[in-house]
């Protein structure tokens, strides 16, 4: 059986100010076609540290930002988690040295250093996400976007996320578990803790 990696990088432009939401769904569904791979794995990860790559429905409704309805939630959730850095100090990131290391690396300004709620909420909500490939084509239930999503806003600048799709050019048999009977993960009690004690009788013969 043939075992196949296929990569490719996507390039993307956040436009800054507020956090971006890329929809790179389409692509996500081209590459792997492109890939040949019939049944393996697709990884999306994140080159960044300040960015993220959610597995979610669309929402469809957009709001005066352009960002859908559930992003919008999201996005709120994450501000009460980590608040938008809005002035100096608010946060122990950054450091002297650490601004000079910017200076030092070419930065335009210490402003690009107030990034670290886009650090932290990263931190949070993970940098990569892997999704199934089935017969050829990528298993996101019904109804599942892939977002890349930017959560540093200090400046509009170009992204990149990394796509690998792993995995075997052939066919894999059968993959239906048990013959699809539904597993009972549900708590079994014992003969002892299901036992009766006299102790049940004020509540059962009231």
């Amino acid at each position: 059986m043939e075992f196949k990696v296929f990569q490719k990088e996507v390039e993307l432009q956040s436009r800054g100010w507020i956090p971006t939401f890329h929809d790179i769904s389409k692509e996500v569904l081209e590459i792997v076609s492109e890939s040949g791979i019939k049944n393996g794995t697709c990884s999306i990860v994140s080159h960044h540290t300040t960015c993220s790559v959610m597995i979610q429905e669309s929402s469809h409704d957009l709001n005066s930002f352009d960002i859908e309805f559930l992003q919008q939630d999201l996005l709120d959730i994450m501000r009460d988690i980590v608040p938008d850095y809005t002035e100096l100090g608010q946060y122990h990131h950054p450091g002297p040295i650490h601004e000079k290391f910017a200076i030092n690396v070419g930065e335009r300004g210490l402003y690009v250093n107030m990034n670290t709620d886009g650090h932290l909420r990263s931190a949070f909500f993970g940098r990569s996400e892997v999704m199934t490939v089935k017969d050829g084509q990528l298993d996101g239930g019904e109804f599942a976007h892939v977002y890349f999503i930017d959560w540093d806003h200090v400046r509009a600048r170009r992204r990149q996320v990394n796509i690998t799709v792993m995995g075997t050019t052939e066919d894999v048999g059968d993959r239906i578990y048990k013959g699809g009977k539904v597993i009972d993960t549900f708590r079994k009690f014992t003969a002892d803790e299901s036992a009766y004690m006299e102790e049940f009788d004020l509540q059962q013969k009231r």
